[in-house]
Parts: C-alpha cells; sequence; structure tokens
C-alpha cells in the first residue's frame, strides 16, 4: 500500500528503479541534428508497433495533436470531432491558434461517434462555408469513462472519411488501454488512420513524452511544425529511454489496471451507496455525489488524491502507482465517511 494513492490521472509518480537506471544509462545526442540514437530508436520502435512509415517523438500528447491537426489544416478549415474530445476540452485553443482551424462537433454515446452521424456532419463543399478536411477520433475517450472506440467503429468512420476525401487523425494517448482491454493489436488500431498519436506518460508509466506516427511524408512535416512550437529538445534520449522502457516493460500489465478499476467502481457502488456514471472498460471511472468537493477534501487528508471533474462528478484513474490494497483502503475510507 502506498503512502499516497493519486487516483487523479494516471500519470506515475513514482518511476521504478529499473526505468530511472535506464534512463541514466542512455545514450544521447543532439535531435536537432537527428543524431540522438535513443531517440531514433524510440521512434522506430513505436513506428513499427503501429505499423507506420514514420514516429516523431514529442514532449506531450497535446502537441502531438497541434501537430496532426496542422498536417492537414489550413486556416479556416474545418475538424469534426467527438463533442468531448480532448482538443476541445483540453488543449486551450491550441489548433485555432496555431492552425487556424474550426472545430465541428458531433454528439457520441460515450465518446463514440456513430459514422452515420459523422457522415451525416458532411456538407457538400460550397465557396460561402468552412473546408472540411479532416475527421478526428479520440481512443480510449478520457471524458467518455476511458471507452474503447470499437475498431469496426474506427474503419467505418475512416471509410466515411475517404468518401470525402478527408484526412483522418486519432488521439491514442490511452490507445495501449484500448489494446489491452480488447485484443487487437496496435497496429490494427492504427490502420484506418493517417495519423495517431500515442502517449508513454499515461497508464505505461514513463515521466515523459508522446509520439505521432504516419507517413514519412508527413512525419517529416511534423519535424518543421514541432520545431515552430520548440519542441526541438537536444540530449532527449534521457527521456525516451523511460518510453522504452515502458514500452518493453508495463504495457502487458495495463489490465492490472483495468482490474483495480472495476474493483473501485463495483465498491464505490456496493460498499459506499455511489453512483457510478460509465461501464468501466478500462482505467477509469466517474461517480456521483452531491458533496463531491467535500469528499474530495476530505479524501486528501488521508492520502488519497481525486478529482472534481464538474459539479457532483469525481473522476477516478488507475495506473501502476495504484494496487489492490490501495483500492481497498480507498473504499473503506468512503465507507467509514459516509
Amino acid at each position: 500500500m502506498h503512502e499516497i494513492i493519486d487516483l487523479r490521472s494516471d500519470t506515475v509518480t513514482r518511476p521504478s528503479k529499473a526505468m530511472r537506471e535506464a534512463m541514466l544509462d542512455a545514450a544521447v545526442g543532439d535531435v536537432v541534428y537527428n543524431e540522438d540514437p535513443t531517440v531514433l530508436k524510440l521512434e522506430a520502435t513505436v513506428a513499427r508497433l503501429l505499423g507506420k512509415e514514420a514516429a516523431l517523438y514529442v514532449p506531450t500528447g497535446t502537441m502531438a495533436n497541434t501537430l496532426a491537426i496542422r498536417l492537414c489544416s489550413e486556416a479556416g478549415d474545418e475538424i469534426i470531432i467527438e463533442k468531448d474530445a480532448h482538443p476541445l476540452h483540453y488543449e486551450a485553443g491550441g489548433s485555432g491558434t496555431f492552425s487556424g482551424v474550426l472545430f465541428k462537433p458531433v454528439a457520441g454515446k460515450a465518446g463514440v461517434m456513430d459514422p452515420a452521424a459523422v457522415e451525416a456532419a458532411i456538407y457538400e463543399p460550397v465557396y460561402y462555408r468552412a473546408r472540411q478536411r479532416a475527421i478526428l477520433v479520440e481512443n480510449t475517450h478520457n471524458r467518455g469513462g476511458g471507452t474503447v472506440v470499437p475498431l469496426e467503429t474506427l474503419k467505418a468512420i475512416s471509410a466515411v472519411a475517404r468518401r470525402h476525401n478527408m484526412r483522418t487523425h486519432m488521439d491514442g494517448a490511452r490507445l495501449w488501454n484500448a489494446a489491452a482491454a480488447s485484443g487487437h493489436s496496435m497496429a490494427e488500431f492504427a490502420a484506418p488512420f493517417n495519423t495517431v498519436s500515442v502517449c508513454f506518460s499515461k497508464g505505461m508509466g514513463a515521466p515523459v513524452g508522446s509520439a505521432l506516427v504516419g507517413s514519412a511524408e508527413d512525419i517529416e512535416r511534423a519535424w518543421h511544425y514541432r520545431h515552430m512550437l520548440g519542441g526541438s529538445w537536444r540530449q532527449a534520449g534521457i527521456l525516451a529511454a523511460g518510453a522504452l522502457f515502458a514500452m518493453d516493460n508495463n504495457f502487458h500489465r495495463l489490465t492490472e489496471d483495468h482490474g483495480n478499476a472495476k474493483k473501485l467502481a463495483q465498491g464505490l457502488q456496493e460498499r459506499c451507496g455511489l453512483s457510478v456514471l460509465n461501464d468501466v472498460e478500462t482505467n477509469m471511472l466517474y461517480f456521483e455525489t452531491e458533496r463531491a468537493n467535500e469528499l474530495v477534501s476530505a479524501l486528501s487528508q488521508n492520502g488519497i488524491l481525486m478529482s472534481v471533474v464538474r459539479p457532483g462528478v469525481v473522476r477516478c484513474v488507475t495506473h501502476l502507482d495504484v494496487d489492490s490494497d490501495d483500492i481497498e483502503k480507498t473504499l473503506t475510507t468512503i465507507q467509514a465517511m459516509q
């Protein structure tokens, strides 16, 4: 059991000793000259894993999404996106500023858009309307409750895009969780999309970094835009080594996080009388309580950290810093507060 149980997000704050040693031992070079061997190894590894030609290591998932949107748009263009997707809520308007794009939100069910609804949002090109250039999907879907977007749905949405000569991007910050929960490979999920972003610092447990994958041509352009955004970090191999370690050691244990999330959800409902708002498919759950702020504040005094994400709703995310004993302590503490 850990002294602090941090359920606010799947960002790990206690990298393992083995990961820290791998990072300290990393061979490094200058990324600006494309000479960091560990970064190059990471980019080749993640591109191969997702079945794409090339990859670009970037500091954050937000930067990866911003780059992907810039690749498929010009100022005044429109991107079709689910109404609760990450770029709409958590990226500070970055794509509107950097690319000048508009977002056309489509309501999904637990974050999953119906391909027919996506097609219905597409209109015939006409000079007085924004040009619709791309469709963006998030998998797993954060505000949907860690929902896995089914592979067949992804294929159908991508088919809609192709029919209308539009590009596709998948925000796959938690694609690792989708693959672990569904049994589909990362490459299967990535295949229908022009570009895909993945995050190493979520459930995978690396301290820093994401990657954008796609064609060699797209990644060469993204390199230029990354530099514009200040992402040409020098000896980034120290951080890339953490991501490589995570890919080698932490991917296959993600189902443990999913199991802990399900245990927490069951306990919140059966032992604490709280209403869980989503079907727990991966490592994330939302529960409802009228005294959300009071409960979260009281739990923090006991070393248990959660997030109030909107009035009366609390989010919990499990990860490799949270074990089964931590879940039991959390449930016991909440029970005692009822």
